[in-house]
């Protein structure tokens, strides 16, 4: 087997302890430092040559482009991909995303949220932090193999966003009777340039994990810098659009916590066992799936909420409580992944 996990190796409660700090460390300093950053621009004491919206831009393209796709190609070189049951993460990942949407909707209708609310609760049980904080858990908790596995599960994750979380959006923005036609949709999202440099990243990973080439030696440490660091990008430029003011919404954050936390890694370790990923490399495709199902409401929640005028309050709500419950989850994760 090419790939070792941490976790499967007995260790001293000293390491658990250090990969949950790096971890929680990594998206609390990106988060308050790209905050700062934003409090000092307004108020003037920072005047940079562009704009905090361009500033956001090009940390998340520099993420994107850059750090990204090379720990991707990285890590599925010298993953274990040759078992036909792996084909069923990118399913298992969409399938996730479209039922949260679902029970997020669900509640909505539970509470009597109104049109723009039940929209936005939508968006928040389907949108989650896969990329940046799921792919850093994965990689901090799993090693390069559960980084893998994690790109592997996401793969279709922009094509639920764009071709079907943004149209259900703006059909609760009021705007259904200019919906775009699913195949113009579906065309913009595979011509993103984001979207074409992540799928890339795979193909190119899985051409050369096929063709036999060893990885050079230089690849771990790269990726031990660029992972890191290509998150604390992202969640800088979050940072950098961060808003508290009129945070509330106490019932609708804490069942979109329950969405999160407990019923979509209850249905995905489901999912995922039914298929025996447990039996399958040492049962890293099932920690992957746990971690992955698990992770927060995501920034792109936000920005589908913005665009199409729902509850912007409601989904920073959703975010924020969501996003700083990682303090419990990530330790509870831990925990269970190493009884798997």
């Amino acid at each position: 087997m090419r790939e070792r996990l941490p976790s499967s190796q007995p260790g001293k409660s000293a390491t658990a302890v250090n990969k949950i700090l790096f971890s929680l460390g990594i998206i609390t300093f990106g988060m308050i430092l790209g905050y700062v950053l934003q409090r000092l621009i307004e108020s003037g004491r920072i005047n940079p040559p562009i704009g905090i919206p361009s500033i956001r831009r090009g940390m998340q393209k520099i993420a994107l482009w850059f750090f990204t796709p090379v720990p991707v190609v990285g890590a599925i070189w010298i993953a274990r991909i040759d078992n036909i049951r792996l084909t069923a993460l990118p399913f298992i990942g969409m399938a996730v995303l479209l039922i949260g949407g679902l029970l997020g909707w669900s509640a909505a209708r539970l509470l009597g949220c109104d049109r723009k609310q039940t929209g936005t609760l939508y968006c928040c049980g389907s949108f989650s932090n896969i990329g940046s904080i799921g792919s850093l858990v994965g990689y901090v908790f799993l090693g390069e193999g559960g980084f893998a596995m994690i790109a592997l599960y996401k793969m279709f994750e922009e094509v639920v966003y764009y071709g079907i979380g943004f149209p259900i959006a703006k059909y609760y923005g009021g705007e259904a009777e200019e919906s775009e036609p699913l195949v113009s949709r579906l065309r913009k999202v595979f011509t993103d340039p984001f979207v074409l440099v992540a799928l890339g990243a795979l193909l190119m990973g899985t051409i050369l994990n096929l063709s036999g080439i060893p990885r050079p030696a230089f690849f771990e440490t790269v990726n031990a810098f660029f992972i890191p660091a290509g998150t604390l990008l992202l969640l800088v430029s979050i940072g950098l659009g961060m808003r508290f003011s009129q945070v509330g919404f106490v019932r609708e954050s804490l069942l979109i916590s329950g969405i999160k936390f407990m019923a979509m890694p209850l249905l995905a370790g489901t999912a995922a066992g039914l298929m025996g990923f447990e039996s399958v490399y040492d049962g890293l495709p099932l920690k992957a799936v746990v971690v992955a199902s698990s992770m927060p409401v995501a920034f792109n929640s936000l920005v589908a909420v913005s665009l199409y005028d729902l509850d912007l309050n409601l989904a920073n709500s959703c975010w924020l409580v969501t996003t700083c419950a990682l303090a419990v989850v990530l330790p509870w994760l831990h925990f269970l992944l190493e009884r798997i």
